[in-house]
């Protein structure tokens, strides 16, 4: 059976070890440590928390093949917590209101990644539902931080998965910062002349020889709805609206 973890503090969780609900069943999320008769016994902040759970590093290093240090064990749950359900949280990024600065990293740091990085992966879900990923020419256009454009092969495989499945996602990853970031989203196939000639550029002729109107030349409008960054040791997710 696969082997569940507290919600709350990330302790693997046993039948004996379930907290409780409000009506005094077994709560399947929690342990009887953080959750009892349908409340969290500990109001805390994750970081609170994180230093809390520090304290049994000893019992943790009593499993491992290889002991770790209390600093070594903070930066791990720095890392896995925001992924539990007591802690997870998104980011709403509205483009047309103002901008709120405690969002502005992220708008910007996306912005930045589309418009210096030389590559893009974009992954696709082929027939069989496996993701499929690539590297692509970063996006020629992109609308705010929800909209971007990139040129492809019609006839490619690529294509074909998108106009079987839209779901998509792209990814641009910053080796000398150590940063990451994926966006979410739709893949629309466009062959329009106008969606074509936008972000035509000189020297496109190399790829598609047939110049702006080849068969083979088409867009690939890629449209964000949500997202998660990788940045400064610390994930997060977000939406855009």
């Amino acid at each position: 059976m696969e082997q569940k973890f507290c919600q709350s503090c990330g302790m693997p969780l046993t039948k004996e070890l379930l907290g409780t609900n409000a009506d005094g069943s077994k709560n399947e999320d929690y342990c009887i440590y953080c959750y009892k008769d349908g409340r969290f016994l500990q109001d805390c902040t994750m970081d609170e928390m994180i230093e809390h759970c520090a304290q049994f590093v000893d019992e943790v290093n009593k499993g491992l093949p290889q002991p770790i240090t209390r600093e070594e064990y903070i930066g791990q749950m720095k890392m896995y917590f925001p992924h539990l359900k007591r802690w997870r949280r998104e980011i709403s990024i509205n483009e047309e209101a103002p901008d709120n600065p405690a969002l502005a990293g992220v708008k910007d740091l996306i912005a930045k990644m589309a418009d210096t990085l030389p590559v893009t992966y974009i992954s696709s879900v082929d027939e069989e539902g496996f993701p499929c990923t690539k590297a692509m020419l970063s996006p020629r256009v992109r609308e705010g931080i929800k909209v971007f454009y990139f040129t492809t092969n019609t006839f490619s495989l690529r294509v074909a998965h998108y106009r079987g499945n839209p779901k998509a996602s792209i990814y641009w990853c910053d080796e000398a910062g150590f940063k990451g970031m994926m966006l979410r989203g739709t893949m629309e196939v466009l062959t329009d002349a106008a969606s074509k000639e936008m972000i035509w550029r000189e020297g496109d002729t190399e790829y598609y020889p047939g110049g702006v109107t080849d068969p083979n030349y088409c867009v690939l409008k890629f449209t964000a709805t949500d997202g998660r960054f990788y940045s400064d040791f610390y994930p997060r997710s977000f939406v855009i609206e």
